[in-house]
C-alpha cells in the first residue's frame, strides 16, 4: 500500500490513536515528519574487549564464561539479579533490575556475551542492565553494524520509531530530490533518498558520514539562503528614526563605578552610528562571557528611552529577565535615569500583565524587559525603538520578525556569549552587522582550571566543601546519558543522592534537568541566586541560565563528551564576582587525544581561540564522542564539527544567486525553513 509524505502516522501499521498522540508529542504527524524524524546518535556494535580493559562510563561488550551462582536480592518491588562473567583477564560484575527470570535463562552456564554501560559503585566497576547474547554466536550477526537510537518521550520505545521509519519507507518513499544535480555533481553530494535511507539505517560508518554530509549541506544551504533574504529586506529597511546626543548619556558612563574597555566604547560607537544612520540597524554584539556586553545593550535601551522611544529587551528564560529588570531598574535608580523600567514574563497574572500592557501602549514604559510574553498579540508598543535579544541562536528568526512587525521596524541589537569564529560568524549571522568586544574588564580575575580523571572526584568533593564552607557555591554538570532523554532526570537525581549522602545533611543540595517544568526551574534557579542552595547539580540546561557572583566551582563529569566551545559556555556560569574562580573537567577517557584537547581549556580562558581550536580539532570521526556545540537549533549540523560543509553551502548559495536565482523561491517556501538562527 503506498502513501504519500502528508499522510498522517496513524496511517501505518502498528499505530493506532495512543501510539499517534506519542507520536505527535515528538513533533512527528505525517509519514513525511517521521522521514525527517533523524536519530540522535547510533549505537555501534564494536568488537568485544578483555575484562580488564573496560572503562568507567562507557558502553563495551565483554565475552565470558558465568563465574558462580547467579544471586536476586532487594525488595520484590526492585529486585536485582546479580552474576559475575569470568575471562582469562578478570572478573566484572553484571547486574540488572526487575529481572528475576534471569536465573533460569541463565543458569545452564557456558560462554556469554554482555553488552551495557559501566559504571562506578564505591570503588567497582559494574556492567549495569546490558543486552545479552546468548550463546555468544548471535553479538556476530551485530557485529560492526550502527543501530540508529532516536530521542523518545515516556510511553514510547526505541525499537517503535525504529520499525515506524522502516514501514514508512517502504509505503511512502522519499520526496522528490530539490538539490540542483549542478551543487549535487559540484560537491560530491548522495541523492536524498540514498542519504534518507543512509542517515535511519546505515551499513557502515561510510554510508552513514555521506548520507549525513548531504543532508546537513541541505540544511545550512537553506539557511543561508533564507538569510541572504532577510538581509535584503533589511538593507532596503529605512531607519524612521531620530536620535539625538543626550548629555545624560555621558554623566551617566561617568558615575559609573568602572571605566568601559577600549573594546566597549569602540562597539558602543559603532551602535550610536547605527541608530543615527539612513537604514535600520542588525548587529550582534558577540563577546565572551563576562565581557560587558550588557553596559552596552543598557547605554542602546537609554538612548532610545531619553529620544522619547521605547526600547525592549528580551531575555530567554524567565530568571534572567527578571534578573536584567532588576540590575537595570536598580541602576537607574542609583544615577537618576528618568525613565520607568518593566517586566513581563508568562508567569504573571492577568491582573498584572493588564497593568503592564497598559504602561507599554501609552508609553510611559521605557524600557520593557520579558522573555517571549514580549511578542504576543496583547502587547502593543507605543513607538518601539529599539529590540535587544539576549543569547540570540535560543530565539527563531519568526520571533524576531514578529517582534519588529511591533512597531516601525525596530533597530535589532542580539547579543551572543557563544565564541565563533569570525569566518563561520559572517556566514551564519549573515543578516546582521558584527561587533566583537574582545577584552575583558580589569578587575575580573581569571578562572583557574585543572583537568583530571575520575579518581580525583573525592578530592573534588572536599574542595567544593571547603568552598561552601567559605561561603561560596557550586555548580556540578551532571554525566550526560546517551540511552534515552527519559534517563536525563533519573541519571541528575541518582547522582544528587549520591553527593547529599557523600557531603552530609548540612549543605544544601539540588539538581535541574531539562524534563522538569519552566516554573520548577525558576524556582531552583531562584533558590540558587538566593544563596539556599549550596550545590546545583545539572545538565547543559544551565548554560543560559542566571548570574550567581557567588559560585565559584564547576565540576563537569564527564568533559570528554562534549565540544571545547560548550565547556567553556558552561565554565562561564563561575568566576562572575569578586571570588577566585575554579573549573574542574573531569574525564573518565583514557585517550591521549582527548586528554590534549581538554588541556587547551586548562591552559586557556580565551573564548574565540577555543572556538578556533575547537574547528581545527573535530573531525567527523568525533560523530559519536563528542555532544554538539549546542549552537544554534538544527536537525543535523554542528557549525564547528561541519565548519567545512558550512563554507560548501555559502559558496553553494552565492553561486544559486548568481546562476539559478529561479530555484531558489521554490526552496525558500518548503515548510520548517529558517527555523533557526
Amino acid at each position: 500500500m503506498e502513501m504519500d509524505q502528508n499522510s498522517g502516522v496513524i496511517a501505518l501499521k502498528g499505530i493506532g490513536e495512543k501510539s499517534q498522540r506519542l507520536f505527535e508529542k515528538l513533533g512527528i504527524y505525517t509519514v513525511g515528519d517521521l522521514l525527517r524524524y533523524y536519530p540522535r546518535g547510533y549505537d555501534v556494535y564494536e568488537e568485544a574487549v578483555p575484562v580488564s580493559e573496560v572503562e568507567e562510563d562507557h558502553v563495551c561488550t565483554v565475552t565470558g564464561a558465568i563465574f558462580g551462582r547467579i544471586q536476586i536480592s532487594g525488595s520484590n518491588r526492585m529486585q536485582v539479579t546479580t552474576l559475575y562473567l569470568k575471562d582469562l583477564t578478570g572478573t566484572l560484575k553484571v547486574i540488572w533490575f526487575r529481572m528475576p527470570f534471569l536465573r533460569n535463562t541463565l543458569g545452564k552456564g557456558g560462554v556469554i556475551t554482555l553488552r551495557g554501560r559501566i559504571r562506578n559503585r564505591k570503588g567497582t566497576l559494574v556492567m549495569e542492565h546490558p543486552e545479552i547474547f546468548y550463546p555468544s554466536a548471535q553479538y556476530e550477526l551485530k557485529k560492526n553494524t550502527l543501530q540508529p537510537l532516536y530521542p523518545l518521550t515516556s510511553g514510547i520505545t526505541n525499537n517503535a520509531v525504529t520499525k515506524a521509519v522502516h514501514q514508512a519507507m517502504e509505503v511512502a518513499p522519499p520526496r522528490q530530490d530539490t538539490l540542483p544535480e549542478t551543487l549535487r555533481e559540484r560537491y560530491h553530494l548522495v541523492g536524498y533518498e540514498d542519504a534518507v535511507r543512509g542517515i535511519h539505517f546505515p551499513t557502515d560508518k561510510k554510508s552513514f558520514y555521506v548520507a549525513r554530509e548531504r543532508l546537513v549541506f541541505e540544511e545550512f544551504l537553506d539557511f543561508i539562503l533564507g538569510l541572504r533574504q532577510l538581509k535584503e529586506s533589511n538593507e532596503v529597511a529605512e531607519n524612521h528614526f531620530v536620535f539625538l546626543e543626550k548629555p545624560q548619556m555621558d554623566v551617566f558612563q561617568k558615575k559609573l563605578p568602572y571605566e568601559l574597555t577600549g573594546a566597549q566604547k569602540k562597539v558602543w560607537q559603532q551602535i550610536r552610528q547605527d541608530m543615527n544612520g539612513t537604514r535600520t540597524m542588525s548587529r550582534l554584539i558577540q563577546g565572551d562571557v563576562g565581557s560587558g556586553k550588557t553596559i552596552i545593550a543598557v547605554l542602546a535601551l537609554m538612548h532610545a528611552g531619553l529620544n522619547g522611544y521605547q526600547g525592549a529587551l528580551m531575555a530567554p528564560t524567565e530568571v534572567l529577565a527578571k534578573q536584567h529588570y532588576e540590575s537595570i531598574g536598580r541602576m537607574f535608580a542609583q544615577y537618576g535615569v528618568p525613565l520607568k523600567t518593566v517586566l513581563l514574563t508568562g508567569s504573571m497574572t492577568a491582573k498584572e500583565k493588564r497593568l503592564v500592557y497598559e504602561e507599554i501602549e501609552s508609553g510611559v514604559a521605557s524600557v520593557v524587559i520579558g522573555t517571549h510574553a514580549l511578542i504576543q498579540e496583547k502587547v502593543i508598543y507605543h513607538n518601539l525603538a529599539l529590540v535587544v535579544t539576549d543569547e540570540q541562536h535560543r530565539f527563531g528568526v519568526k520571533q524576531r520578525e514578529k517582534l519588529s512587525q511591533k512597531g516601525e521596524m525596530p533597530h535589532v541589537i542580539v547579543m551572543s556569549a557563544t565564541p565563533i569564529p569570525r569566518t563561520l560568524a559572517i556566514i551564519l549571522y549573515g543578516d546582521l552587522d558584527i561587533s566583537v568586544i574582545d577584552e575583558l574588564p580589569a578587575n575580573r580575575l581569571p578562572i583557574k582550571n585543572c583537568v583530571v580523571d575520575t579518581g580525583y572526584r573525592r578530592t573534588a568533593y572536599d574542595f567544593m566543601k571547603r568552598q561552601v564552607a567559605e561561603g561560596r557555591q557550586c555548580y556540578v554538570i551532571c554525566p550526560m546519558v546517551e540511552e534515552s532523554e527519559n534517563m536525563e532526570a533519573e541519571n541528575v537525581i541518582d547522582y544528587t543522592d549520591r553527593l547529599r549522602e557523600e557531603l552530609g545533611s548540612g549543605i544544601c543540595v539540588d539538581y535541574l534537568h531539562g524534563k522538569m517544568k519552566q516554573s520548577q526551574k525558576d524556582d531552583i534557579m531562584e533558590r540558587f541566586g538566593a544563596g539556599e542552595i549550596k550545590i546545583l547539580v545539572s545538565t547543559t540546561v544551565i548554560e543560559v541560565g542566571i548570574d550567581v557572583p557567588n559560585a565559584t566551582v564547576m565540576l563537569i563529569e564527564n568533559a570528554e563528551r562534549f565540544g571545547l566551545a560548550q565547556l567553556h559556555q558552561l565554565r562561564g556560569r563561575v568566576g562572575r564576582g569578586k571570588h577566585q574562580s575554579y573549573c574542574i573537567f573531569m574525564s573518565a577517557s583514557k585517550s591521549k587525544e582527548t586528554r590534549e584537547r581538554l588541556e587547551i581549556l586548562n591552559h586557556s580562558n580565551d573564548g574565540f581561540f577555543i572556538a578556533g581550536e575547537d574547528l581545527k580539532l573535530r573531525g567527523p570521526g568525533d560523530l559519536f564522542g563528542i555532544r554538539q556545540s549546542g549552537l544554534m537549533d538544527f536537525r543535523l549540523g554542528d557549525v564547528y564539527q561541519d565548519a567545512k560543509i558550512l563554507q560548501q553551502a555559502n559558496e553553494a548559495a552565492d553561486y544559486m544567486l548568481k546562476v539559478m536565482p529561479d530555484k531558489i523561491a521554490g526552496r525558500l517556501m518548503k515548510e520548517n525553513n529558517l527555523r533557526v538562527l
